[in-house]
């Protein structure tokens, strides 16, 4: 097949080992690469016993067929492992030009197992692959080693790395690349599994090319929509992700509060919006490798308690979870507590999801201003925000009870912290609020990885987006019931196969859907997908990893949301007082995709699959 090199690394660090396999075309036809050929390998290599942080996890790097061709905003990949934060399947998924320079230097993917003795890192070029020391580096942030690893290697090199976090293992460590550009793999804890196995990086670099079946038919195609991709996203160019932000709050999709604060705070999220930003800090755009959006930004704060060096400004998600959901209007304390998170490589959604809980908990006097060493935690205050990144980002004090996340961080406090531990399965919400959004609802509550916007993105088929290719001909009310079970499945689904391709989502608001990526995948591949193909394999690819969390013990009773979110009803000017029916969606949810009443997929369900 073409859109492939063919060669995965699989690296053995206990034993020093390198085996450079063959790509194997059937797995590649039915799971594709990205998170669905990585969530195979996952399966196939570990189970319900492996230790996300023992050496007998894997830490597994994949591209998807797209990456390394001219398809726009293709330069992505996907981390899959079994996850520190969650104790079940984990991905994340980055940008930048990390993944098309993997490819350039002879690899579709990596496959990590095992520990070093001590701080190694790994540089492939042309092919070849070399595993260097790097105690010398080891307690450096990511801005730092970036420069470092290019004079040893290459200035051409790309690095994926890990800050301070990810070396002490803290489950909500990042693994960040391109420099000071600060993409990030941010979910699940990645990080964490790369400091378990004492690899600070992995800095790749190449001349290689990965062939296109057919190269004109692909760049006509592009060329052809560039132009509209172009003006239907300059929104996003303009303002960044933060856009959206007041947009939002006034939706009442904005978290308040750790989801406590139910009405407005309209004047709160207009000033830490995107526009506030752009006007305020923004030096620049800037955008990953084959982008035409352009929905980065860099930031400089000139003077001040905060002044820095020019640097990636935060995004949406940073924005509300280090802002709103801490009641924090504090512009430059955000910007400051996000360059923190890219530092020490923090995901950026838990890090500001956890400090919210723990302003709750501060609040309710199960911590206390001893318990955080004299930092007062509370409400609305961005010095707090800003020192607590500090502590979880070295796992010192308190810190390091709140870097294990939200659910483990009340296991930890006691008494009824878990009410207000905001996670579906371990894993923190994303910043779209499922009282807004009921195909939301189910997205966050059936994910595979836990609550999650992006395996599904469902919310915007509720309220923007069509896909008639899966007959949703027009966006859905976002607050209709019956048919949201079966949206969120078919979403899901759709998503699945962006993340094995490997094609930015925010290429949907250009205008490409499912025909185009099938017309792509056709031009770069040679094979003849169809709608109803490419609807099966990221069915088959969701199934999968359903699969592996069933054998992790997963079932409906782990497909829920908390309380707060299904009783608290939001209320306020212009507000909806919606609590989504969770139980009802999941009953269409399960009927649909084939799986029992307790959420396991059916026998004949995976037969046909294939699985």
């Amino acid at each position: 097949m073409k859109g492939y090199i063919g060669k995965i690394l699989y690296f053995n660090l206990s034993q020093s080992k390198k085996e450079i396999r063959d790509l194997d075309t059937d797995d590649a036809k039915k799971y594709i690469g990205g998170s669905g050929l990585g969530a195979k390998i996952l399966f196939d290599e570990t189970d319900e016993h492996t230790d996300p942080l023992g050496p007998e996890n894997v830490l597994i790097f994949m591209t998807g067929p797209f990456t390394g061709t001219p398809v726009l905003s293709s330069s992505r990949y996907s981390v899959v492992s079994k996850s520190p934060q969650t104790g079940i399947f984990g991905e994340s998924n980055s940008g930048g030009s990390w993944a098309e320079m993997l490819k350039k230097s002879g690899f579709d993917g990596i496959v990590i197992k095992g520990k070093a003795p001590k701080p190694v890192y790994l540089w492939l070029n042309n092919g070849e692959v070399e595993l260097r020391d790097a105690s010398h580096i080891w307690g450096k942030d990511t801005f730092e080693i970036d420069p470092i690893f290019k004079s040893e290697t290459n200035g051409k090199a790309v690095v994926a790395c890990i800050g301070q976090a990810g070396e002490k293992c803290v489950p909500l460590a990042a693994i960040m690349n391109d420099g000071i550009d600060a993409r990030a793999a941010g979910r699940c804890g990645m990080g964490a599994v790369m400091g378990s196995k004492n690899l600070k990086a992995i800095v790749v670099h190449g001349d290689g090319k990965t062939d296109v079946n057919d190269l004109k038919g692909l760049n006509n195609s592009i060329k052809e929509l560039s132009k509209g991709i172009v003006e239907q996203t300059l929104g996003l160019k303009k303002l960044g992700t933060g856009g959206a932000l007041a947009v939002f709050e006034e939706m009442g999709s904005l978290p308040l509060q750790n989801w406590r604060y139910v009405g407005r705070w309209k004047e709160g999220a207009q000033k830490i919006a995107g526009r506030t930003l752009v006007e305020s800090y923004v030096t620049g755009n800037y955008s990953c490798k084959r982008c035409i959006i352009g929905c980065g930004k860099t930031v400089e704060i000139k003077d001040g308690p905060y002044k820095s060096i020019e640097q990636p400004a935060p995004e949406y998600e940073t924005l509300a979870f280090m802002g709103s959901n801490c009641l924090v209007d504090d512009l430059e304390a955000i910007i400051k507590a996000n360059e923190l998170c890219n530092r020490y490589g923090l995901d950026t959604m838990s890090t500001g999801s956890v400090i919210a809980f723990g302003m709750e908990a501060f609040e309710k006097g199960l911590i206390t201003i001893k318990d955080t060493e004299g930092i007062d935690l509370v409400w609305g205050s961005g010095d707090a925000v800003v020192e607590m990144v500090k502590k979880i980002g070295e796992s010192k004090g308190i810190g390091k009870i709140l870097g294990l996340g939200s659910r483990e961080a009340a296991k930890v406090i006691g008494k009824n912290a878990e009410e207000f531990a905001i996670h579906v399965k371990g894993l923190d919400f994303a910043a779209h609020d499922p009282r807004a959004y009921n195909a939301g609802a189910v997205s966050f509550a059936t994910s595979a990885r836990g609550a999650c916007h992006l395996s599904g993105f469902s919310h915007i088929f509720e309220r923007s987006l069509t896909a008639p290719e899966i007959d949703i001909p027009e966006p859905m009310d976002r607050f209709e019931v019956s048919g949201k079970g079966i949206l969120a499945a078919k979403t899901q689904d759709y998503m699945g196969m962006l993340d094995s391709m490997e094609i930015c989502k925010f290429m949907l608001f250009g205008g490409v859907g499912i025909s185009t990526c099938i017309k792509w995948y056709n031009y770069v591949t040679g094979e003849k997908m169809d709608v109803d193909r490419f609807i099966t394999t990221g069915e088959r690819i969701f199934n999968l990893k359903r699969l592996y969390n069933v054998k992790c013990g997963i079932s409906r009773k782990d497909d829920f949301l908390p309380p707060r979110i299904l009783t608290w009803k939001r209320v306020g000017e212009g507000l909806s007082s919606n609590l989504p029916p969770l139980g009802t969606m999941l009953g269409e949810y399960y009927e649909y995709r084939g799986w029992s009443e307790d959420g396991i997929p059916s026998k004949e369900k995976l037969y046909e699959l294939g699985i």
